[in-house]
């Protein structure tokens, strides 16, 4: 008997938390939260999707080769999604394939959620494999219809909703996940100190936070013409585009992270932090 959305209690676990995912990552992108709902439905795809020529996305899992979520988008959900998210980046103008390849981004992102409710289930960690645009298994007949609106007043009304499926493959294997396992009962024993504090992160954050990463600041920058170049000489003086009590910027990996101001410590010059910046300013900082 095969598994369906609207029987698995874990099948809808799992597109709950991928729609409010998607709605936290587009956020977090262009500022704006848009509006998901979900509705269970079957059949085979001729007949869900209306003709439609969506944009299909395909996620494995590590978990299981065999395992994947399916999302369909039409043109105008993902159009507006990438053109929304670079246009808050900073560009003016946007081109089809840039805004095909944010949405696949911003898919991306919202997918490592899934993920982890997947390991959530199963007790253990389970990550994406590398994911694609592929055609979708036209065999499977288990829905999601996901309606994401959005209440920008230049959003498209009356947009079509994707469409999400779960595999049989990932059906099978939530279905009925494994119990818990039971800790083990700890055994005493007698220290001549105090106990050393628990970890605080994961083995992963752990390297994570082992990485190093530039820190550079930024004063200032100036427009020259080339001619104006070449006239630069020792003593030469090029004016910046901050002002002399403006905030300099405090950039990681060349990414905008804070602003604030010039102090000395101990004959070293330093930067006291008196603004984070805001996503998007380090969204055009990447520009």
């Amino acid at each position: 008997m095969s598994v369906t959305l609207k029987d698995a209690e874990n099948a809808g676990f799992l597109v709950d938390r991928w729609t409010e995912s998607l709605s936290q990552v587009v956020e977090s992108m262009t500022d704006q939260r848009p509006n998901v709902h979900w509705e269970a439905v079957s059949g085979p795809l001729s007949e869900v999707d209306g003709g439609r020529d969506l944009l299909w996305w395909e996620q494995p899992f590590q978990i299981d080769p065999q395992a994947a979520f399916w999302i369909g988008a039409p043109p105008g959900v993902w159009e507006y999604a990438g053109t929304l998210t670079l246009k808050a980046a900073g560009l003016e103008t946007v081109e089809t394939v840039e805004a095909k390849n944010t949405w696949f981004e911003i898919l991306g992102q919202s997918l490592a959620v899934v993920a982890r409710s997947i390991g959530s289930l199963l007790h253990r960690e389970v990550t994406t494999e590398s994911g694609g645009e592929r055609a979708v298994d036209r065999s499977l007949t288990e829905w999601a219809s996901v309606a994401l609106t959005f209440a920008a007043p230049d959003a498209p009304a009356g947009v079509s909703p994707l469409l999400v499926a779960l595999n049989p493959a990932l059906l099978a294997l939530i279905a009925a996940p494994p119990a818990e396992p039971a800790l083990p009962t700890p055994t005493p024993k007698v220290r001549a100190g105090p106990e050393p504090p628990a970890p605080l992160h994961s083995r992963t954050m752990d390297l994570l936070l082992d990485v190093d990463l530039p820190v550079s600041i930024s004063f200032g920058k100036a427009l020259l013409p080339m001619k104006d170049v070449l006239k630069l000489t020792t003593g030469s003086i090029v004016e910046l585009n901050r002002g002399l009590n403006d905030p300099v910027e405090v950039l990681v990996n060349h990414c905008l992270i804070a602003r604030g101001e010039v102090v000395v410590v101990e004959g070293n010059y330093g930067i006291r932090i008196q603004e984070i910046a805001s996503r998007q300013d380090r969204l055009r900082s990447l520009r």
